[in-house]
């Protein structure tokens, strides 16, 4: 894993940005909420994204994921080497990251980040809208 990598990876997602926060951090969000970051200076870790609860125990068990500094208490996991997983595997932890991110953000916020399928969202936008009946007295 590599920080182009990181990138692609992270920048595929929809409606993913990139930010550089912190003085030397590379956060990648959605809807304006981090779901990874690494930094772009020599640290103890090189990568931090959230992970499911039940993945994070196990995650944690396995040499160079440690819990997340900072972040452990919201289910955070951080690798301490560039190598601690495979890079498939870290891919879709990624996106499984991003997945969790998305899901907590407000309807409105999600609602305008462009979906993956787009032919769906333009088919719900055809129905007519509904009108509202007037009650008789």
């Amino acid at each position: 894993m590599n920080v182009d990598w990181l990138r692609e990876v992270c920048l595929s997602f929809p409606g993913a940005t990139e930010q550089i926060q912190w003085g030397s951090d590379l956060l990648f969000k959605v809807g304006g909420k981090m779901f990874a970051a690494t930094p772009l200076e020599p640290a103890p870790v090189c990568l931090s994204f959230k992970a499911a609860p039940e993945s994070f125990a196990e995650l944690t068990e396995r040499p160079n994921v440690i819990p997340a500094p900072y972040l452990a208490r919201a289910q955070w996991v951080a690798l301490q080497t560039r190598d601690a997983l495979p890079a498939d595997e870290l891919a879709r932890l990624l996106r499984d990251s991003y997945d969790m991110v998305f899901a907590k953000l407000p309807k409105k916020t999600r609602d305008v980040i462009p979906s993956a399928k787009p032919a769906a969202r333009k088919a719900r936008s055809k129905k007519p809208a509904k009108r509202k009946h007037r009650r008789s007295r």
